[in-house]
């Protein structure tokens, strides 16, 4: 008991840190896009930020490993699916072919991706320190009704648009993103109706402790 106590502290402290460090990240990948966007155009979006966003997206692979060693308490499953899903957009889409890249919908992905996070890393800081104000926990369980189709469908239309690239590259890459983009329709479907569920609870959560 006293050592699980010791823990606590520093478990706490590194995960201040990790979601800070992200808070910064992706406020750089979201500023950078808005700067970018009536300077370059969305088709020169990527060469100033494409790199930037595959490393700070291949970050959050360490959250996979916050689970499996109990530092935070979350679905395995639905955190895996999530990560992998981005880390095959950003190195196994954008990053090789031409067509997601510089398209407009590489820009409103990143812009989406980049929002959503800066609001969930902030609200896991204050709630780690026990300190949420009531902005942030309605940013956190509200502009997903926006931000969530938006990116999702952004991330389709990415893989969609690097079918012809990827035929072209390799028969069986071409068949594996098909089949990947078959999944968004009922993957959108169940996460967002997860996340108004989770609203609700948050919400019913609020007004017992009132």
């Amino acid at each position: 008991m006293e050592r699980s106590k010791a823990r606590r502290p520093l478990r706490d402290q590194y995960l201040i840190a990790y979601n800070a460090v992200s808070v910064v990240l992706w406020f750089g990948v979201a500023g950078r896009t808005i700067l970018l966007l009536p300077l370059v155009g969305h088709e020169n979006v990527y060469a100033g930020v494409g790199n930037y966003t595959k490393w700070t997206q291949t970050l959050a692979i360490l959250e996979v490993f916050h689970i499996l060693f109990g530092l935070l308490r979350s679905s395995f499953t639905t955190t895996l699916l999530q990560v992998s899903s981005r880390i095959l957009l950003v190195w196994g889409v954008c990053h090789p072919f031409e067509e997601p890249k510089n398209s407009c919908f590489y820009s409103t992905m990143l812009l989406a991706w980049g929002i959503t996070e800066i609001c969930r890393y902030s609200y896991y800081v204050t709630s780690i320190v026990g300190r949420t104000p009531a902005f942030l926990t309605w940013l956190r369980y509200n502009t997903f009704y926006l931000l969530y189709p938006m990116g999702a469908g952004s991330e389709a239309l990415c893989i969609y648009r690097a079918l012809g690239e990827a035929r072209s590259y390799n028969e069986n890459l071409y068949w594996v993103l098909v089949g990947i983009l078959a999944t968004y329709p009922p993957g959108l479907y169940n996460q967002y109706t997860h996340m108004i569920k989770q609203r609700r609870k948050n919400i019913r959560g609020k007004k017992r402790e009132k």
